[in-house]
């Protein structure tokens, strides 16, 4: 049976859990009389823990709000779940400020863990290889983010001061809709007040962000990350692609995802039963073509290009190379 102190430590950790506990809640936790967890709360208020009692039908005990408590319980499952999402967080960008910041946090919490816990969680670590490299990703402002959250959470505008890719500053006030993370980086989307149009911003291009008087509503229609994606497809770039692709939407989809390309049905076959395979108008804006004729060749598909010719070109191309070298073989 578990002494008393281990029964009293069980106690603070339902507490911290947030809300309030009943009594008898309490008492089948740590299986024993409600007079018995009265007891255990007034040990805790004795080592200055600030235990609030709760009156009423639904009252009981919890913790006073904005408390926060120096020791940290953590199960081998919670340990190995924290440990985990701050290495994946590294690698995939999905952290603020610094990378030392999820290193010392990394190094703070494994410090507390019980030896035989830190050493199965190491053995995991050292064991533990991924397929990609990590990557060097600009990583916002922790102040900027929980600022542009709380105008999300508030639909308050928000003013921001902004450099673009060319290196160009502006100061912009924003409708802000939500913050997305897609490919290692962080997104925020919204409306610019000063254009009246939806746009989409890097979180680390942000200096600084402060909310400002009022309130908007949410627009109805597509949510924050497929208008994220849907910027990135329509975006200005130096060629724009038109093709028509003969195929399902799942198959055009698994090589030209919605971040990189749009699609609409071919007005030609709008009778046609949806669920099978038709032509599909498909529309790309991109830096550079050399990476389309291997993805085209992929997809196994009948398609058309409309334009740009160079894509034409550099398709036969391909082909050529292709037939080429299975004339040697």
């Amino acid at each position: 049976m578990p002494r008393p102190t281990a029964r009293v430590l069980t106690l603070l950790e339902l507490l911290q859990s947030g809300g309030t506990r009943t009594v008898a809640e309490l008492a089948d936790r740590l299986g024993v009389e409600g007079r018995t967890v009265r007891r255990y709360v007034d040990q805790l208020i004795d080592l200055d823990v600030p235990v609030e009692s709760v009156r009423g039908r639904y009252g009981g005990y919890r913790l006073a709000p904005g408390y926060r408590l120096p020791p940290l319980m953590l199960s081998d499952d919670e340990a190995l779940a924290v440990l985990l999402g701050l290495v994946a967080g590294r690698r995939a960008g999905l952290t603020t400020t610094e990378h030392t910041a999820g290193e010392t946090a990394s190094a703070k919490i494994r410090r507390v863990l019980p030896k035989h816990v830190a050493r199965r969680l190491d053995a995991l670590l050292e064991a533990l290889a991924f397929t990609d490299q990590p990557g060097a990703f600009d990583t916002p402002d922790a102040e900027v983010l929980l600022t542009v959250a709380d105008a999300v959470r508030h639909r308050r505008p928000v003013s921001i001061r902004y450099t673009d890719r060319d290196g160009r500053r502006s100061e912009r006030t924003l409708h802000v809709y939500g913050i997305v993370a897609h490919a290692g980086r962080w997104y925020v989307t919204g409306k610019d007040d000063r254009i009246g149009e939806d746009r989409t911003f890097r979180l680390d291009r942000i200096a600084d962000a402060r909310t400002l008087p009022g309130s908007f509503a949410t627009p109805v229609g597509p949510g924050p990350a497929q208008r994220v994606l849907s910027a990135f497809a329509t975006a200005a770039y130096r060629h724009e692609v038109t093709l028509r692709i003969h195929g399902t939407v799942e198959q055009i989809r698994a090589r030209l995802p919605a971040g990189v390309a749009s699609l609409e049905e071919d007005e030609s076959a709008a009778g046609e039963d949806r669920a099978a395979e038709r032509w599909l108008r498909v529309e790309l804006r991109v830096e550079r073509l050399d990476w389309l004729p291997p993805v085209l060749a992929s997809l196994d598909r009948p398609f058309v290009i409309e334009r740009p010719d160079e894509l034409r070109d550099l398709v036969v191309a391909l082909a050529d190379r292709l037939a080429s070298c299975a004339r040697r073989a």
